[in-house]
């Protein structure tokens, strides 16, 4: 045997399995088709969110929370209906978001603290739902933010890895692609692939996929954790979900390109079950990154409250697609309304105000404040005035950006940037004024503004991510921006079904020996323990839980 356990993936996921078998004295091979460069995956581009039930953090700003209320939120947020019959898809999902969110709400903040991950005091309000108490949407903030961003919750998992590797204790095979899981009398006992062509292009940026010899590797356990399948756009579309009409005949893309979905089939093959692959985590404010790294490279508005929303012909969108509040129905209601569904954009209209105040971009490039743990350039740009310089860079130089002085000009600008003139001026400002007259009181009958009142009685929000209520005509909140926003493609919420030991099953039911997953790969646990939607914070939480989970079980410690 080449090792205790073989590991495939180095993302997150595979990072933490990799530190629990180390510290348990197994002996662990790490395989990945990458460059070292590119250690740590999909999670060091991250913003670094994290969910938290009733931290000190959320209570340090008023927030009242709890495990009741957080398990009441994602099971109405996750909505599981495949619980029916002897193989039934959600039945392992369903137990796996329990435990998650009795994780979140319990040790999983100081474990975090214990393996180097530190938080800001920051706490945001995602995913603020339908407007239903029972239903998807968060009740309060628990959006918590690692000092750091995405790389202050990888490189702690990475170093660990580097050190085990210069002790002995694990071995690394970079650029080494697994094409087949090898299986004897029903139990996986390796891999065997490719060894491609060394390649020393920057972290994300894509590789080269020349073969230049083959490899085998053995051992008692493998482990997957390869990520979904966010920059394989053929295979978004094949399991484009029909309740989301149909897929947008151009995508732009907020993963790395080998995020690639390929070992997903190749586990099918060695006899995995394949579980919920027709729910998808894709959002609708993605935005082209003027400096892209990776090809169609995109990057997500994460909006506060106060945006205006357009469709594509210059409607404003209904509740819930609010800025903020429910990512599946906005990208449901942009892709199955009749004389939409021919386009794939809609339009933010916002203030320099709100642009200033409201604006974040996902991603740890995108932050460098708090990617450096500056925390005095953190007080200046998210508490100073004026936006943050990563924000303005998008507007100064974004394509889908532009800038006017007043709304006619924006709306032409606007135009300019779709093949046809779809926005009618007059019908925009009617809509603009309609909203601005909700303005001159502190309550209001518009959902929106009524948002905006309630986002800023939360301290958090009114400190750092809402603007003051005021006209979007007003020109002293000037100038007038127009974005144009895309589907961004990014998470898969399915994956290969796994027990709590995040074992494979196959499609009886049965464990299929050897043979684990983790991290998206496994729908983050179970094979889809965010149900049909996530509550944010939640995609680097699902690759702790499932990866320490495999790695514990392999290591006798579950």
């Amino acid at each position: 045997m080449d090792a205790d356990v073989v590991i495939v993936g180095g993302g997150l996921a595979g990072l933490v399995a990799a530190n629990e078998l180390v510290q348990a004295g197994k002996r662990v091979v790490l395989v990945d088709q990458e460059n070292v460069g590119n250690l740590g995956g999909q999670a060091f581009w991250s913003f670094g969110g994290l969910f938290l039930v009733n931290s000190p953090e959320q209570r340090r700003l008023g927030v009242r929370d709890s495990f009741e209320l957080a398990w009441r939120d994602w099971q109405g947020s996750a909505g599981w209906d495949r619980l029916a019959g002897p193989d039934a898809e959600d039945e392992w999902a369903a137990r796996w978001g329990r435990a998650y969110v009795e994780f979140a709400a319990g040790e999983k903040r100081s474990w975090l603290r214990q393996h180097g991950v530190k938080l800001t005091p920051m706490v945001g309000w995602a995913e603020r739902g339908g407007g239903k108490a029972f239903g998807h949407g968060n009740s309060v903030p628990r959006f918590h933010v690692a000092w750091g961003t995405g790389t202050g919750v990888s490189e702690p998992f990475a170093e660990r890895a580097k050190d085990a590797a210069k002790q002995g204790r694990l071995r690394f095979h970079h650029r080494h692609r697994v094409d087949q899981l090898l299986v004897e009398a029903g139990r996986v006992v390796g891999v065997t692939g490719s060894v491609l062509a060394p390649d020393d292009a920057p972290r994300g940026a894509p590789t080269n996929r020349t073969v230049v010899g083959d490899f085998t590797l053995k051992a008692p356990a493998v482990i997957l954790a390869t990520g979904g399948i966010g920059g394989n756009h053929d295979l978004v579309r094949r399991y484009w979900p029909e309740r989301l009409g149909a897929p947008p005949r151009e995508m732009i893309t907020g993963v790395p390109a080998y995020v690639d979905g390929r070992m997903l089939d190749i586990a099918a093959d060695a006899g995995a079950r394949l579980v919920n692959r027709d729910r998808m985590w894709h959002y609708v404010e993605g935005v082209r990154n003027w400096a892209p790294i990776w090809p169609k490279h995109a990057i997500r508005i994460l909006p506060g409250p106060s945006p205006l929303w357009f469709d594509a012909l210059g409607r404003r969108l209904p509740f819930p697609a609010l800025p903020g509040y429910d990512t599946v129905a906005t990208l449901k209601y942009l892709r199955t309304t009749p004389d939409l569904t021919a386009h794939d954009h809609s339009w933010f209209i916002v203030t320099e105000t709100m642009l200033a105040k409201e604006f974040a971009l996902s991603g740890s490039e995108q932050n460098a404040d708090i990617t450096n743990r500056n925390l005095l350039g953190v007080l200046r740009s998210r508490l100073g005035k004026g936006a943050p310089r990563e924000v303005a860079a998008f507007r100064d130089k974004g394509a889908d950006f532009v800038v006017a002085d007043d709304l006619e000009t924006l709306v032409a600008k606007m135009n300019g940037l779709t093949e046809q003139s779809l926005l009618d001026p007059a019908l925009i400002r009617r809509q603009i004024e309609d909203r601005d007259a909700q303005m001159d009181n502190p309550y209001a009958k518009d959902v929106q503004v009524q948002g905006i009142h309630n986002s800023r009685r939360y301290k958090g929000d009114r400190w750092a991510r809402t603007s003051a209520p005021h006209k979007v005509l007003d020109p002293q909140s000037g100038p007038l921006i127009g974005v144009k926003l895309h589907v961004l493609t990014r998470k898969s919420l399915g994956g290969l079904q796994t027990d709590l030991s995040s074992r494979v099953l196959t499609p009886h039911g049965d464990v299929l020996e050897g043979l684990y997953a983790a991290g998206e790969a496994a729908g983050f646990g179970g094979g889809g323990l965010h149900g049909y939607n996530a509550l944010e914070g939640t995609f680097l939480g699902g690759c702790i839980f499932s990866g320490r989970a495999a790695g514990r079980a392999l290591a006798g410690r579950n």
